[in-house]
């Protein structure tokens, strides 16, 4: 026996049981008719296939009582009707079934996108990319099989075997009863493997988001693994979150191992011990060898629906998981927006401000601040000094543990998302190019942009590459189209931002990829385009904040210093420091 995995540790939270039911409920009303229809050609097609046994039994008594071959032939067309029906209803019943699943899971797809899209993004960052992605792919296509083919085959399967116990019933009570009690043995090896898979599943399935974690973030942080020297490091990470993943498979793999000859010896059971006592019945003139056999016969028979319900049940399992895992992702809700407040103006307040990452200590500590409307503030300060942090605060990327964080006297927590991304932008180092076209990419930021304003906005950020390409801004962009390298992936998105058109900008080392001369010409450039708007730049880069009008200086999570270049020049503080290192005097 292998060691159980421990259980799940999460990322992303999962679905609770009851939880999973509703979502699933609320899917099968979306669609009721198609579940209705699926339903009721199965009975039928159930029905259909009980009638090849009971017209062999009857074969059987009315040859004993005498009947000729006329009446065989008759109940012999019986019989293969009976077949022909069944081979027919089953057929739609699947086919409805099939239909029924692709809606479903198409529908499953799209909320998990709408979910995914909506989730606040320090969500994301602190769950890792790869839980999301394993949920929106592998779980998802899961789901899918489990709903496209394994769900139609057990709906069959199971009303096959409902109507299989009645039929014997009918037949013979004794018999009936008898067959049942000796498939008990399946029950008790299912129930033993129910309480255990779907835990198993669970956890095998969180081992494998560890592992996209672990994979996706050495392959995108390559070079720096390679620059320095972390390869031993990463593989013994990746290792680690194998063996993980090695280790919740073997247990599933043990509860199968388990579950599945114990199922096929209960096959054998039922038949022997309906056999016995139809012989001790029949010796007594209580049943006839017809029924005897008719009854042997449907026990046999369940053998075919109860394997495909217990081969389809370890996809049922996972299905089952993986749907925790997809309606999971809904129960992460972005922050409450408590009312349509709007700004009075563009002026921004940051009052006692602390915060705090997930279990962590403060970061920020008592932060004050306020950045006038049309204003150009720096923030500068050492590594690691809460420069960037404040910035999400600032854009509403993130929460304040305490105090306040106020864009024209309204909290930033009750600004609806659109109205707040209006007023602030914040555009960070990170860029991403999207698949889709030149003017694709553009356009996410002004749906409505004219061509010449696209171009206008390229001018602006000083790119000198657009009329290179291939097809103009109909150039293909991303996998299989035309490659930007960073730096052009950078000056697009900051192109994005001057369509944007937000009040308030916020450059967390937004041109961090330019070479100096280039960053200084384009911030300069962009500081000329957004006139009157407010930015505010966090950068390692002193030119930035000799350029500016304010230089906020943070250190250990504090602003120690606020004024103008020369002021704080003139106080010889922390920031002349800086100035005098950066500039190697």
């Amino acid at each position: 026996m292998t060691a159980r995995p421990q259980p799940p540790h999460g990322r992303l939270p999962i679905a609770a049981a009851a939880e999973a039911r509703r979502a699933a409920g609320r899917l099968i009303r979306q669609d009721g008719r198609a579940f209705a229809a699926m339903l009721a050609l199965n009975g039928l097609a159930a029905a259909a296939g009980l009638g090849g046994p009971w017209l062999l039994g009857r074969i059987i008594d009315d040859v004993r009582a005498g009947a000729g071959p006329e009446h065989v032939d008759r109940l012999a067309l019986g019989i293969l009707g009976f077949a022909l029906a069944h081979l027919l209803l089953g057929r739609f019943a699947r086919y409805t079934g099939y239909r029924f699943g692709e809606r479903t899971l198409a529908r499953i797809r799209e909320r998990f996108v709408e979910r995914a899209l909506a989730l606040p993004a320090p969500v994301v960052e602190r769950a890792g990319a790869g839980d999301l992605m394993t949920r929106g792919t592998a779980d998802v296509a899961t789901v899918g099989t489990t709903l496209r083919d394994a769900a139609p085959e057990v709906t069959v399967a199971l009303v096959q075997v409902v109507f299989i116990l009645a039929a014997m019933l009918a037949i013979n009570p004794l018999l009936g009863l008898c067959g049942t009690l000796c498939l008990s043995g399946i029950a008790v090896a299912v129930r033993w493997y129910l309480r255990r898979a779907h835990a198993g599943y669970l956890a095998e399935g969180d081992a494998a988001s560890g592992l996209a974690d672990v994979l996706g973030s050495t392959a995108a942080g390559a070079r720096t693994v390679e620059a320095l020297g972390l390869e031993e490091r990463r593989i013994a990470a990746a290792a680690e979150a194998i063996e993980r993943c090695r280790v919740t498979r073997t247990h599933t793999l043990y509860l199968r191992s388990v579950l599945f000859p114990v199922v096929e010896f209960s096959y054998v059971a039922p038949v022997a011990a309906v056999l016995l006592l139809g012989g001790a019945l029949r010796g007594s003139g209580a049943v006839s060898v017809g029924a005897v056999v008719a009854c042997a016969l449907y026990v046999w028979r369940l053998a075919e629906p109860l394997d495909k319900v217990l081969l389809w049940l370890d996809q049922l399992q996972r299905g089952n998981a993986s749907f925790a895992r997809v309606e999971g992702v809904g129960r992460i809700e972005a922050p409450p927006v408590t009312g349509d407040a709007r700004p009075v103006d563009e002026r921004i307040d940051v009052v006692g401000v602390r915060y705090a990452y997930q279990g962590e200590r403060d970061v920020l500590h008592g932060v004050d601040l306020t950045v006038r409307p049309g204003e150009r503030l720096a923030v500068v300060g050492p590594s690691g000094a809460g420069k960037s942090t404040l910035g999400r605060l600032l854009a509403g990327a993130e929460a304040p543990r305490t105090g306040r964080v106020t864009v024209g006297g309204v909290p930033v927590a009750e600004l609806h998302p659109d109205r707040l991304r209006r007023h602030v932008v914040l555009v960070s180092q990170e860029h991403h190019v999207f698949l889709g076209t030149v003017r694709d990419n553009l356009r996410l930021a002004a749906p409505d942009a004219t061509d010449q304003e696209l171009h206008a906005a390229l001018a602006a950020v000083e790119v000198d590459w657009a009329d290179e390409l291939p097809d103009g801004l109909d150039t293909a962009l991303g996998a299989g189209g035309h490659h930007l390298d960073a730096r052009q992936a950078q000056q697009l998105a900051l192109a994005r931002v001057v369509l944007a058109d937000p009040h308030t900008l916020i450059l967390d080392e937004a041109t961090s990829l330019l070479d100096p001369a280039t960053a200084r010409h384009t911030e300069r450039s962009l500081a000329a385009v957004l006139k009157g708007r407010t930015v505010i730049a966090i950068a390692h880069r002193l030119h930035t904040a000799h350029d500016a009008d304010r230089v906020a200086v943070m250190d250990g999570g504090r602003i120690t210093e606020l004024g103008s270049h020369d002021e704080l020049l003139a106080a010889d503080g922390g920031y002349a420091a800086l100035w005098r290192s950066w500039h190697g005097g």
